[in-house]
C-alpha cells in the first residue's frame, strides 16, 4: 500500500491546485484554490482556451465580476472530476471588509449556482482577520460553508470555532518558513522535524482543542513543504496537498502510523478559552509569526489578483 493510500484511511486528502487536469490520477475527495494558483494555472497553455472563452463571455463587464466568474469556471470544472468540495477564495484585498467579504462570498456561490453547482460542494475561503472571521459566522448563518485561510495561530483557530465555521486551513510550511528564516544558522533541520515542526505543532495544538472540547469545525492543514510534515499529521480530518507531494506519496510504500488522534485528545486537561475583538487582536498581535505571515499572505495573494487582473485584460 502507498503511503498516499494509508493516509486516505486516516484522513481526508485534498487536491491543493487549480491545475484540474492533474486531479484524476490522484483520487482525492475535494480540492482547494487560490488566486495565486488560478495566476498559475492560467499562464499555462492548457488552461489558455478556458481564459479566453472567460473573458469572451463577459467582456466589458465589472472586472472583479469577471474575475468571479473565471474562479467559479475553473471550480466547475473540479467539481466535475472529484466527489467532494471546492474551496474557491474571495478577493483577498477584502480582508478587513467584513460587509465586502460577505456580498463577495454571496455572489460567488450565486454564481456556482447559475452553473448548477450546489451550495454544500463550495467553501469559501476567507482570510482569517477578525473581519474575515465575522464574515463568515454570518455566511455560515446564510448556509454559506466557509474555509478559514492564512491561519497561524491558536487565537485564529479558537475564534473560528467560535464563529462555527466550517473549516480552518492552519498553513504548517508558512510557519515551518517563518521559523526557519528566523533561526538563521542555529536552524536544526533534524531537530525540527516531523512532530517537533512548529507548523506540525501548531495543528496538533488545534486538533487537540478541538477535538478535546467538541469543536465541530474541520481542520485542514496545508502549505506543506515535505512530506514529512504530512506523515505527521495523518489522522487530521483533512489535509490539502500540491500535486507534487501527492505524487511523492503515492510513490513510496513506507509505513504510515496514525499521528492525531480524537479519543487521545478528549482525554487531556486543557483550559477552555474565548476571544472578543480586542482580546483577539492582541492575541495576535503578541504573536509575531503569525502577525507576520498574515500580513505577508494577504499582500501576496493580493498581488496575484492584481496580476490575474492584468492577464484577463491583455486577452
Amino acid at each position: 500500500m502507498s503511503q498516499l493510500d494509508a493516509l486516505k484511511k486516516f484522513t481526508t486528502v485534498v487536491a491543493d491546485t487549480s491545475d484540474f487536469k492533474q486531479l484524476a490520477q490522484f483520487q482525492p475527495q475535494d480540492a482547494t484554490t487560490n488566486p495565486s494558483l488560478i495566476l498559475k494555472a492560467v499562464q499555462k497553455a492548457d488552461y489558455q482556451p478556458l481564459l479566453k472563452d472567460t473573458m469572451g463571455r463577459f467582456k466589458g463587464g465589472a472586472l472583479d465580476e469577471t474575475m468571479d466568474w473565471l474562479l467559479v469556471r475553473f471550480g466547475c470544472e473540479i467539481l466535475s472530476i472529484i466527489p467532494g468540495r471546492v474551496s474557491t477564495e474571495v478577493d483577498a484585498r477584502l480582508s478587513f471588509d467584513t460587509h465586502a467579504t460577505y456580498l463577495r462570498a454571496e455572489r460567488l456561490i450565486e454564481l456556482y449556482r447559475t452553473e448548477g453547482i450546489h451550495v454544500d460542494r463550495v467553501l469559501i475561503k476567507v482570510a482569517a482577520t477578525w473581519e474575515g472571521i465575522q464574515a463568515a459566522q454570518k455566511l455560515e448563518q446564510r448556509g454559506i460553508h466557509t474555509n478559514l485561510t492564512l491561519l497561524f495561530s491558536f487565537c485564529q483557530a479558537v475564534a473560528c470555532g467560535q464563529a462555527k465555521v466550517q473549516l480552518v486551513s492552519p498553513f504548517v510550511g508558512r510557519i515551518y518558513d517563518w521559523y526557519k528564516k528566523s533561526a538563521g544558522v542555529a536552524w536544526d533541520e533534524a531537530a525540527n522535524a516531523g512532530a517537533n515542526d512548529p507548523g506540525v505543532k501548531s495543528v496538533h495544538e488545534i486538533y487537540q482543542y478541538y477535538k478535546h472540547f467538541g469543536v465541530a469545525t474541520e481542520i485542514m492543514g496545508a502549505s506543506f513543504r515535505n512530506i514529512g510534515q504530512i506523515t505527521a499529521l495523518a489522522g487530521c480530518d483533512l489535509l490539502t496537498i500540491s500535486p507534487e507531494l501527492l505524487a511523492q506519496l503515492a510513490a513510496s510504500e513506507a509505513p504510515l502510523p496514525r499521528a492525531l488522534d480524537a479519543g487521545v485528545a478528549k482525554a487531556l486537561d486543557l483550559p477552555e478559552v474565548s476571544f472578543d475583538e480586542a482580546s483577539f487582536r492582541y492575541a495576535l498581535n503578541q504573536d509575531a509569526m503569525a502577525t507576520e505571515k498574515l500580513a505577508e499572505g494577504i499582500r501576496a495573494f493580493g498581488a496575484d489578483a492584481v496580476k490575474l487582473e492584468q492577464l484577463m485584460l491583455a486577452v
